[in-house]
């Protein structure tokens, strides 16, 4: 007979059809620019994101397609109680949008039945039928005989979903698990009413039964995705974390603010910036150093090591005390840099890396310098900006037993030197092109403030540094 879902209250009239039909464009609409959407995500099964992108396309579409379905049966009327098929009426549609048989989650299918306490008969939909793997020439199942074919762990709970409606009245809602003719795990969502006599006692049960599978292992699978996405937002967080801290340890406590100058008028000027990556902010092969020597003068050094991460913040921090450690020890910037490629060559962490070493010594204004595949100095003088000419020396760690030439140039009272990495920083054009500007500023705190503010304006792929150094004196006065 037929069951509606009240059988004490009065059935709702069903939907226009034109309305129907209005939803049902929309929805085909919008499962197939879902569906674009995804075929125009670029495929890559190593990205994290890209999964979690593509496990959020398919759960859309999966659930467009189910909401289709249900409009279409909505539009065609209830299946009769005899067990006429519940396949959606849309796959025989000859309106079928095309575009929803592009790959993607297929739809879900729905059964039904009915189990009349009364007269014992039970009926079940054709679709009910391949849904629980049952051969229709076996007949359906009673109610006690339904959770023989439940996983065994959702059996109690099917058992309890049906006594509470055949008792006490409640509607059915859950879901549980079979094993299907595929031998694979499907889960499967029941609603349900009991059907109520004219005394009000329950005469049968009605329940639609819903292939949720493809439903809930999209889920699952942008749960998955999403939960790996975190994971790796944290471990980015924690490595950005770790590199802050060996920069912090290992750099110049005065980077990013003026180097604290020594007693005296021959001290330099000296102020330094690091300009982060906008993608990836944990950039950490990059360096910068002053230090006063033991013999009055000053190490000067800027550079950069290939390699992201702690992997390239260890490495530079390694650097950079052997670096110190040498310059301390009295050798000049071209020896300095030939036993920093000798000492790449043998680290178990095999890298590139450019670098500026030099040394002003105060009495004279002598700058002596030597630089690995590195860009040269800009030296500000009078309103104009040059590059020094570089000596011959190629990238630490690239070949073996490379030799470094020195150059010195004869600096003035009031010139101001800019040392930079190559990266995605300032190019040497764009920073001489500042020259007018930077014989304005007072200070090498303030110069270096006026290129890092014009590097801010562009999106950076790689960290860069930069160093100003402002000889002591006024320009003009003499040597």
């Amino acid at each position: 007979m037929p069951s509606p879902l009240f059988a004490d209250r009065p059935a709702p009239q069903p939907a226009e059809p034109g309305t129907v039909d209005a939803l049902i464009t929309r929805t085909r609409r919008l499962r197939g620019d879902v569906d674009a959407v995804r075929r125009d995500t670029e495929v890559d099964d190593s990205n994290t994101l890209w999964r979690w992108q593509r496990a959020l396309c398919d759960l859309a579409i999966c659930q467009l397609d189910q909401l289709g379905s249900h409009l279409d049966q909505l539009k065609a009327g209830r299946p009769d109680a005899g067990g006429a098929s519940d396949r959606p009426a849309r796959d025989a549609s000859p309106n079928r949008d095309p575009a929803q048989d592009g790959p993607g989650p297929r739809l879900g299918r729905v059964g039904s039945g009915e189990w009349n306490l009364l007269t014992d008969e039970v009926s079940w939909s054709e679709e009910l039928f391949r849904i629980l793997g049952r051969d229709p020439e076996s007949g359906p199942l009673t109610l006690d005989e339904l959770p023989s074919l439940v996983l065994p762990e959702d059996q109690a709970l099917l058992t309890v979903m049906v006594t509470d409606c055949l008792i006490d009245g409640k509607p059915i809602d859950g879901e549980f698990r079979i094993f299907g003719a595929d031998s694979e795990v499907r889960t499967l969502h029941m609603m349900g009413e009991p059907v109520l006599d004219t005394d009000g006692c329950t005469a049968s049960m009605w329940a639609v039964v819903r292939d949720i599978s493809v439903l809930r292992d999209g889920e699952r699978s942008l749960r998955d995705s999403r939960d790996s996405l975190r994971r790796e937002h944290h471990l980015a967080q924690t490595e950005h974390r770790l590199v802050a801290e060996l920069h912090e340890s290992v750099l110049p406590a005065w980077h990013g603010s003026s180097y604290p100058p020594r007693s005296g008028p021959d001290a330099l000027d000296l102020a330094a910036r690091r300009l982060p990556a906008t993608a990836h902010p944990a950039t950490g092969g990059h360096w910068f150093d002053a230090l006063e020597l033991p013999s009055g003068e000053s190490l000067l050094t800027i550079g950069e090591l290939t390699g992201h991460g702690v992997a390239g913040a260890s490495s530079m921090a390694m650097l950079l005390g052997a670096l110190r450690g040498m310059a301390v020890a009295g050798i000049a910037p071209g020896a300095l840099l030939g036993h920093l490629n000798q000492l790449l060559e043998s680290s178990q962490q095999p890298a590139l890396g450019s670098a500026l070493c030099s040394r002003y010594a105060p009495e004279t204004r002598t700058f002596s310098w030597a630089q690995a595949g590195h860009p040269a100095p800009l030296l500000f003088r009078d309103g104009t900006g040059r590059a020094l000419t570089p000596p011959d020396g190629v990238l630490l760690g690239a070949t073996s037993g490379a030799a470094y030439e020195q150059a010195e140039v004869q600096l003035l009272p009031g010139d101001l030197l800019v040392l930079h990495t190559d990266g995605d920083g300032p190019t040497r054009e764009r920073l001489i092109g500042l020259a007018p500007r930077v014989a304005g500023t007072r200070s090498a705190r303030e110069c270096a403030q006026l290129i890092a503010e014009e590097c801010d304006s562009a999106e950076r792929a790689d960290a860069a540094c930069l160093m100003v150094v402002r000889i002591p004196g006024r320009q003009g006065a003499p040597g």
